[in-house]
């Protein structure tokens, strides 16, 4: 992807090096937002609650990062820049404004909105404050666990997260999320993997916009198809229990992931991502 030497965001607020504070109780969209991220990432339950429980560093401490850090977090800017100029114009075309997320940059835990989280939940979009996180060691973990290298990987999951907020402010998280109070855990599933579908979709339309300005270079499409499969619930499944378990599905199989991010991409509009009422998932 094209992107040194380009434009990054103002709203990205650094707290790395900061603790996040012990784990917060409660449940309604903090509690269903938890469960999203974890189930993104496939990992243990024990595992995610040992990392959100006070997990933290010295906040007195200056953070000192890597020069591999500082260049993650240059190309995380810019990503978040283009996502703000291309939602920017999509909104405009609708007649409707884009309000632009805040990215936080953290390290082992932060608060948010939603509770406190360990980094090893992944990256993560949180409605109750519109912001996204990430842990920038999740580079790593996306190259090495997930098996999904380059640059345009991490871009489309920045992407996808942004596609969360898109969601927000189109009314669907606040449509779908109450659902989980009036239908049991299997029925609600089916709607979370087309609103993960549809976060999906409109990361490809992002991809879409950003050919447009001539920022892909050849194999970005590949590594974001990469990712996308890496982190289709039947490979995570696959690959941590040895089976699946399609009821337990909360984000999409390997070829639905690749096949809404790919139709965002060819299309590059709104119109098409309704995978709530698509009877071709």
């Amino acid at each position: 992807m094209q992107w040194k030497g380009r434009r990054g965001s103002s709203n990205v607020e650094d707290r790395r090096g900061r603790g996040g504070g012990g784990l917060l109780a409660g449940g309604g969209i903090g509690g269903i937002i938890m469960l999203l991220i974890f189930m993104f990432m496939g990992g243990d339950p024990g595992t995610m609650l040992n990392n959100m429980g006070g997990v933290g560093t010295d906040p007195a401490a200056p953070y000192v990062e890597t020069e591999e850090e500082k260049e993650l977090a240059e190309f995380v800017s810019v990503v978040l820049a283009d996502t703000e100029d291309v939602w920017t114009e999509v909104f405009r075309q609708h007649g409707m404004v884009y309000e632009k997320p805040t990215l936080v940059l953290y390290t082992n835990s932060v608060q948010s909105a939603c509770g406190t989280q360990g980094s090893a939940v992944g990256p993560f979009y949180c409605p109750g404050d519109q912001k996204l996180y990430i842990d920038l060691s999740f580079y790593k973990e996306l190259q090495q666990k997930f098996q999904a290298p380059g640059d345009f990987a991490m871009a489309y999951v920045i992407a996808h997260e942004v596609g969360h907020h898109v969601q927000t402010l189109l009314g669907t998280t606040e449509k779908v999320m109450p659902l989980r109070q009036r239908m049991s855990e299997e029925e609600f599933n089916k709607y979370l993997v087309r609103f993960e579908l549809q976060a999906d979709y409109y990361a490809g339309v992002w991809a879409h916009h950003a050919k447009g300005m001539d920022l892909l270079e050849e194999g970005d499409l590949e590594e974001a198809l990469t990712a996308a499969s890496a982190v289709g619930d039947d490979t995570i499944q696959q690959r941590a229990r040895g089976y699946v378990v399609p009821e337990s599905f909360t984000h999409g199989t390997s070829e639905q992931r690749k096949n809404w991010f790919y139709r965002g991409y060819q299309s590059g509009n709104l119109q098409d991502g309704d995978t709530f009422n698509s009877w071709d998932l």
